[in-house]
C-alpha cells in the first residue's frame, strides 16, 4: 500500500508525463510546415540580384535573405539527372536517369536499367513518401522523368495535383504537344491564359500552383506539399515585351565587363573571397569589341529577353508570396529554392535562331542566349550546364521558414548537394524514409537533413560529394575537389584527366594542383570509383 504522500507524487509526477507527451506531440505536429520547392531552370549561379547579377530579383532576394543562404551548393549539372536526384533522394543512375529521360519520339526500353531515361520502381519520390505520412502532394511545371507511358507521371509518382509539361522544354507562349500543356494525365490542346495578358508558362505555373493551394485550404486539414518547377529561363528565349524593354540597352557592356562587375559584386556581398580570381572565359569566346555595332545590338537583345525571363520569375514568386501572406500560410511553409544546372552554353558561341522578328521569335522552339552570356551568368565560375566544373554544378540555393529557421545575415559555407533535399523534407515533415515501397527494395540515400544549417551549425557528413554526367565527374572532399571532363567514359576512367583544387584558396578553379599532388589525386580517385560502382554509373550503355 502506498502512503497518501506517496500517492501524491505518482499523481504529480503522472500528470506532469502527460502534459509532456502531450506539449511534445502538440510541438510536432505544429512543426509539420507547408512546404514548397522551387527549380528553375538553367538559370547561372550569379543572375539572382542576391547572388550577385543586375537583374531585378527583389522577391527573391527577400526569400533568401530572410532564411538561410547557401554559398556552395551542388546540382548534378543536367536538368532531367538534378530532377530524378531531387525528386528521389538517390543519385540519377540508380533512379534510372544516368545520362537523359527517355525521347519523347523514342521509345526504345532496352537500355542499361542506370540509364533507361525514366524513374524506375526502386525508388521513392517525395510526393509517394509524403503522402502516405499525411500531406497533400501538387505540383506545376516541368516534370522530365519520363515521358511515354502514364505509368511514369506524376498522378503517378505520388501527387495528388498536376498542371505542367510532361517533357523537357515547351514554348512560352504557343506551347503545343508532343511538348505541351498537361492537366492531371489530359493533355491540353489550346491552354488559356491564366492572367490578362498573352498566355505565359511561367505565369501559367504559378497560377495553378496557387489555385491548388486555394483547393487544398478549402477542402483539407492536412499541411501540403508543392513542387514548382518554372521551366524558364531555359530555351526558347522569349518574354513579354515590356519586360525585355526594362533590360534593353543594359547589356552593351559586353560580357567582360558584364562578368567583372558581378564578379565585384559578390565580392561585396561576402559570397566570393577576393583570394579567388575570376576565371578566364572560355578561348572559343570573343572579345565583345571584336563584334560590329549589329551584332553587339543582337547579344544585347539576346541577353535583355534572358534576364526578362528570370525577372518574371521573381514577379510570379512575388504573386505567390503574397497570397500566402494573405491566408496567413507564410509563416510556416519552408520554401527552397535552386536552379537544377548551370547556364546553359547550347547553341554556339552567340547563340541561335530569330530575335528580331517578335512573333518569329515566340515561335521558334529552341532560340538561344550561347555560350558567350553563359559564361557571365556563372560569374565568377568556370565552365556551365554539362560539366562538372563549379559553372556546371553550383546553384543559388537558400530555405525561408518563419517559424523554423533563424534569418542569418553571413553566407552558410558547408557544401550541401541536391542528395540532402530530400532527407531535410522528411525530416521538417516527420515522414520516414521507407526501405521498401510497394513491393519494390528502395537503396538508401546517401544525402544528410540540412536541418543544422537551420541555425547555423555544421552539417555532418561521412562521405565525399560525388557526381557524374556525360563522363563529366567530380568528387568534393573538405577543402580538395578533384574534377574532370571525358574522365569517366565507357572504358573506364581516364586518369589523366582529373584535375585537382584547393576550393578553400581557389574556388574558381585556376590553380590546378594534380602534377604537384600525384598522390592526392589518387586517393581521391579511389573514392570516386568505389561511389561510381555503387551508384551504378557503371555499365555504361
Amino acid at each position: 500500500m502506498h502512503s497518501r504522500s506517496e500517492l501524491q507524487r505518482i499523481t504529480n509526477l503522472t500528470c506532469i508525463l502527460v502534459v509532456t507527451l502531450c506539449v511534445a506531440g502538440a510541438t510536432g505536429a505544429a512543426e509539420r510546415p507547408n512546404i514548397i520547392l522551387v527549380m528553375v531552370d538553367d538559370m547561372g549561379f550569379s543572375d539572382l540580384g542576391c547572388y550577385g547579377g543586375e537583374i531585378d530579383t527583389p522577391n527573391i532576394d527577400a526569400l533568401a535573405a530572410g532564411g538561410v543562404r547557401f554559398s556552395q551548393f551542388y546540382n548534378t549539372a543536367r536538368c532531367c539527372p538534378t530532377r530524378a536526384t531531387l525528386m528521389t533522394g538517390l543519385h540519377p543512375h540508380q533512379a534510372g536517369i544516368g545520362h537523359m529521360t527517355n525521347d519523347p519520339h523514342n521509345v526504345r526500353d532496352d537500355r542499361v536499367p542506370a540509364y533507361q531515361g525514366y524513374l524506375n520502381r526502386n525508388c521513392v519520390t517525395i510526393a509517394e513518401v509524403l503522402h502516405q505520412s499525411g500531406y497533400d502532394t501538387l505540383m506545376t511545371g516541368k516534370w522530365h522523368l519520363g515521358f511515354h507511358d502514364q505509368d511514369r507521371w506524376p498522378l503517378q509518382r505520388g501527387f495528388d495535383k498536376y498542371y505542367g509539361c510532361i517533357p523537357g522544354a515547351t514554348r512560352f507562349f504557343y506551347p503545343e504537344h508532343p511538348r505541351g500543356m498537361t492537366f492531371g494525365n489530359e493533355a491540353i490542346e489550346t491552354p488559356e491564359s491564366t492572367t490578362d495578358e498573352a498566355f505565359y508558362t511561367t505565369d501559367a505555373f504559378t497560377d495553378y500552383a496557387i489555385r491548388f493551394i486555394d483547393e487544398h485550404e478549402q477542402q483539407s486539414e492536412k499541411p501540403f506539399f508543392l513542387y514548382l518547377a518554372y521551366t524558364a529561363p531555359h530555351w526558347p528565349l522569349q518574354a513579354f515585351e515590356d519586360d525585355i524593354a526594362k533590360y534593353r540597352g543594359r547589356y552593351k557592356i559586353g560580357w567582360d565587363e558584364l562578368r567583372r562587375q558581378r564578379y565585384q559584386h559578390q565580392i561585396e556581398l561576402g559570397l566570393i573571397d577576393p583570394q579567388w580570381k575570376l576565371s578566364q572565359r572560355t578561348n572559343s569566346i570573343p572579345a565583345w569589341d571584336s563584334l560590329d555595332e549589329a551584332k553587339q545590338d543582337e547579344m544585347d537583345l539576346k541577353m535583355a529577353i534572358y534576364a526578362a525571363m528570370v525577372d518574371r520569375i521573381d514577379q510570379n514568386m512575388g504573386k505567390l508570396t503574397d497570397y500566402l501572406t494573405q491566408h496567413d500560410l507564410l509563416n510556416n511553409t519552408l520554401i527552397i529554392f535552386l536552379s537544377d544546372n548551370g547556364a546553359c552554353a547550347e547553341g554556339g558561341i552567340l547563340g541561335r535562331g530569330e530575335f528580331y522578328d517578335v512573333e518569329r521569335r515566340n515561335q521558334q522552339p529552341a532560340n538561344s542566349y550561347g555560350e558567350a552570356w553563359a559564361n557571365a551568368s556563372c560569374t565568377p565560375f568556370r565552365l556551365y550546364k554539362h560539366f562538372a566544373h563549379e559553372g556546371g554544378t553550383s546553384t543559388p540555393f537558400f530555405m525561408h521558414w518563419p517559424a523554423g529557421i533563424k534569418r542569418q545575415n553571413d553566407w552558410y559555407t558547408t557544401p550541401g548537394q541536391l542528395v540532402d533535399v530530400m532527407p531535410t523534407i522528411l525530416d521538417v515533415a516527420g515522414a520516414e524514409y521507407p526501405t521498401e515501397y510497394e513491393g519494390h527494395e528502395i537503396p538508401p540515400g546517401s544525402g544528410v537533413s540540412l536541418r543544422p544549417a537551420f541555425q547555423g551549425s555544421r552539417l555532418e557528413r561521412s562521405a565525399p560529394i560525388c557526381i557524374e554526367h556525360e563522363n563529366n565527374a567530380f568528387l568534393r572532399d573538405g577543402k580538395w575537389k578533384l574534377v574532370g571532363r571525358g574522365v569517366a567514359g565507357r572504358q573506364g576512367v581516364r586518369e589523366d584527366r582529373w584535375q585537382l583544387y584547393d576550393m578553400q584558396a581557389d574556388r574558381t578553379e585556376t590553380n590546378n594542383l594534380a602534377d604537384e599532388m600525384p598522390e592526392k589525386v589518387n586517393e581521391l580517385a579511389a573514392i570516386w570509383e568505389a561511389w561510381a560502382k555503387d551508384a551504378k554509373v557503371y555499365p555504361k550503355p
